[in-house]
């Protein structure tokens, strides 16, 4: 596990599924996925993310799977030392308190056993509440039985999240951690940083996916046309590289100033705020740029110079349309 006073870095399983879906048809993916996984234990990195949904239509559940083939290859010492974690999706016909358990049973199976800690992928609160409630104690049941020792949330605001942790607290269950989109650039900061507070106060991990924006944060700033690999990515970089030059300057700056690269400056951003970065990697150069944001720390005043720079850049990353309030 890591310490809340001094969060680690984790690595998620998301990219694989992105890249699945934007035309994967090789092994030699496969065993690029794999040298990155083994690169990225080998460092220490021993928090994995993952998710049902990453990987749909004909590739549903791939990241689990091939995660499940990648961990069962480890020697036992290094599987024991790691946290896998899942993301079940409240689809709309996975209702009541049993909605979840085929897709849980199909998730371990992919993941070969290797399943630690269960989480809600995303708040069903703003359209169907009385979903989120059944599936929530759904997850309680799953971590009752001993099939994982924990449960997480994700996409839920301040409130949402002190409702749940009291109602689990009633039954004697402790909610380990909550997974928001967090970073430099991501929507409504202020309301964020509530969510950091509330986490603080209930002893709840605060876990950051796209800590980088999408890699938007780690462009320099002399940079201004980049390709991409997706329409969508591709329209975002355009809407925001030119807005968060500034920002980009100051992680330039902190960089070469520390010999790091501009990736470790906004990891270690997040990681001044109290929250762990689930870094997407694609390849072992990523993984051991990621390792080694481990090793140091942004001081005080690097901090609140990035919090100026972050608060100045009106531009942001688009809001997740389930995060509840």
């Amino acid at each position: 596990m890591f310490n809340r006073a001094l969060p680690s870095i984790g690595f998620g399983t998301w990219a694989w599924g992105n890249k699945f879906l934007w035309g994967y048809n090789s092994k030699n993916d496969d065993a690029l996925l794999e040298e990155t996984f083994n690169e990225a234990v080998n460092r220490g990195l021993n928090f994995i993310d993952t998710a049902d949904s990453y990987g749909t239509g004909q590739l549903r559940g791939r990241s689990e799977e091939l995660l499940g083939q990648f961990i069962n290859k480890l020697t036992p010492a290094k599987s024991k030392n790691l946290i896998v974690a899942t993301k079940l999706a409240p689809y709309p016909w996975r209702i009541g308190r049993k909605g979840f358990y085929s897709a849980f049973i199909a998730s371990k199976e992919r993941l070969q056993g290797k399943l630690d800690r269960v989480q809600l992928h995303w708040s069903t609160y703003r359209y169907a509440p009385w979903q989120e409630v059944q599936l929530m104690e759904g997850l309680c049941d799953f971590l009752e039985s001993g099939d994982v020792s924990e449960i997480g949330v994700s996409n839920m605001g301040p409130n949402r999240l002190r409702w749940f942790h009291n109602r689990l607290s009633k039954r004697g269950i402790a909610l380990k951690s909550l997974q928001i989109q967090f970073s430099l650039l991501s929507p409504e900061p202020h309301k964020h940083l509530d969510i950091c507070d509330a986490c603080n106060q209930l002893n709840i991990e605060l876990l950051a996916y796209s800590p980088l924006a999408f890699g938007l944060l780690a462009i320099p700033p002399i940079e201004e046309k980049v390709q991409s690999t997706t329409l969508i990515r591709g329209n975002l970089f355009r809407r925001l590289l030119p807005s968060s030059i500034g920002l980009r300057k100051e992680l330039h700056k902190i960089a070469v100033r520390r010999g790091r690269s501009q990736a470790q400056v906004a990891l270690n951003w997040c990681r001044a705020h109290k929250a762990m970065p689930i870094v997407g990697l694609r390849n072992p150069i990523q993984a051991k740029d990621a390792s080694d944001a481990c090793k140091w720390h942004l001081t005080s005043n690097e901090k609140e110079a990035l919090d100026i720079a972050s608060q100045n850049c009106k531009m942001r990353m688009p809001n997740n349309p389930f995060q509840s309030i």
